[in-house]
């Protein structure tokens, strides 16, 4: 009996000293990082389930548990979770907080004092800064793969600044006049500031702010005075108000975009290399918009041209030929 309880402890011993790292993504963006350098060696869950809304969000029970069972905690800060410090105070956990935006100059607001703007990761180069956090993260916690997890974060940051430079140029094929991105809220102003967009949304960095009528007014004159040939959605925010905006103005819906939330698997968006890359595809392709017209347009003209330059020697030499014919018959 001794003898099969001492068996019994020695592999639960064995079991919990191998056992995977629990690591918590408070959104789906790092949790995604997490996995491509964790891989198998680590289980990896989310608070904010994909699809929904982290300004809004209320953690639920479950939340409570995943907090408590976690060994490693990738946070974003800059005021993106309000509803953390919350729920960790209520699950006892004894999990590591990581803060993954270390060494980023966050973008403040002027108008609110200590509000800064937490959608960082919309930068790739950005994402690359919280590949290394967690790749440290994880190196401590579970030296044992240390080689792994920095071969992992290797191989990743190489796709992460391909990613850069083809979001660079397909911004890039963007008339210059025409590189202004409207948008529900203010998630889009690392992007915009690193790839070259002029940014307007109707609402602040957070979902929870009031649209007020001049914000409204703002938007539609914008619109017309620089002729904006698109604006967007957001996959996480309800499109009744751009929709409107839309109506109004008689200007098109250039696609969905996704900042808070990657989409489901079946989603263009599914990963966050594939977010990023998903919205410079959707708005490269809505703002090019007039310009691809205009260019269908003279080539069609071109084609007209080209037509009768053809047709109106064969007409003469035709007429000709009939002439001749018809003198001859006479």
């Amino acid at each position: 009996m001794k003898h099969l309880l001492f068996t019994i402890l020695v592999f639960l011993l064995i079991g919990s000293l191998h056992a995977k790292p629990k690591v918590l993504a408070t959104a789906s963006m790092w949790a995604d990082m997490a996995r491509h350098i964790g891989g198998d060696l680590i289980d990896v869950e989310t608070i904010v389930p994909i699809g929904s809304d982290p300004h809004l969000y209320e953690p639920t029970p479950n939340d409570v548990r995943k907090v408590n069972e976690a060994d490693l905690i990738f946070i974003n800060g800059f005021t993106f979770e309000g509803w953390l410090q919350k729920l960790i105070n209520s699950s006892g956990t004894k999990a590591q907080s990581v803060i993954i935006t270390g060494g980023i100059v966050p973008i403040t607001n002027p108008h609110f004092k200590n509000s800064t703007d937490p959608h960082a990761w919309m930068d790739a180069l950005h994402g690359i800064i919280y590949s290394e956090h967690i790749t440290k993260a994880l190196i401590s916690f579970d030296p044992e793969h240390a080689v792994i997890y920095q071969s992992n974060f290797d191989s990743y940051k190489k796709e992460l600044e391909a990613l850069h430079q083809y979001i660079l140029d397909k911004i890039n094929s963007i008339p210059e006049q025409q590189r202004i991105l409207i948008t529900s809220h203010d998630a889009f102003h690392y992007f915009g500031n690193r790839y070259g967009l002029q940014v307007e949304s109707l609402i602040g960095t957070s979902t929870e702010a009031d649209v007020q009528t001049g914000d409204f007014m703002r938007v539609n004159q914008l619109i017309k005075d620089r002729k904006i040939p698109a604006i967007f959605i957001e996959s996480t925010i309800n499109p009744k108000l751009m929709e409107q905006i839309s109506r109004e103005n008689n200007i098109s819906i250039g696609g969905k975009l996704f900042a808070d939330s990657l989409g489901d698997e079946k989603s263009p968006a599914n990963t966050y290399i594939n977010l990023l890359k998903n919205n410079a595809n959707t708005i490269a392709d809505a703002l090019s918009k007039n310009t691809i017209q205009s260019n269908l347009k003279t080539a069609e003209k071109e084609s007209k041209t080209s037509m009768w330059f053809f047709l109106i020697p064969i007409a003469l030499i035709a007429l000709a030929l009939f002439v001749v014919i018809k003198k001859r018959s006479n």
